[in-house]
């Protein structure tokens, strides 16, 4: 079983920046990719962002290009996600979720295997 625990949201000005980390704790050596999702009152849960664990590869929602970074520390088991620039439409509950295999273009949630409880990311016009 592996538990995933997010940290860092909060309220931001748009413009502002926040940095989400989702520290994996259990058996994590099995978890290929590692991806956030958010999900706006209302609407259905989207990707952001995946990262291959094996190789740092990543991968990212059109709304979110040149804005968001996603990145890994494997010596804390820990991934993050750096927002830059943030809009009112990035307001959301962001959710850091885990899979066996490998990271792709798919962003079905029925393939991640593990799932945070959610940080919220409030951004203000």
């Amino acid at each position: 079983q592996v538990q995933l625990v997010e940290s860092g949201g909060g309220s931001v000005q748009a413009g502002g920046s926040l940095r989400l980390s989702c520290a994996a704790f259990g058996y994590t050596y099995n978890t290929n990719c590692m991806a956030w999702f958010r999900q706006a009152p209302g609407k259905e849960r989207e990707g952001v962002a995946t990262i291959y664990t094996g190789g740092g590869s990543t991968y990212y929602a059109d709304s979110v290009k040149g804005r968001f970074t996603i990145s890994q520390d494997n010596a804390k088991n820990t991934v993050y996600l750096q927002m830059n620039s943030l809009k009112p439409e990035d307001t959301a509950m962001y959710y850091c979720a885990a899979k066996f295999f490998a990271c792709g273009p798919s962003w079905q949630l029925a393939d991640y295997n593990y799932w945070g409880q959610g940080t919220q990311v409030t951004v203000s016009s």
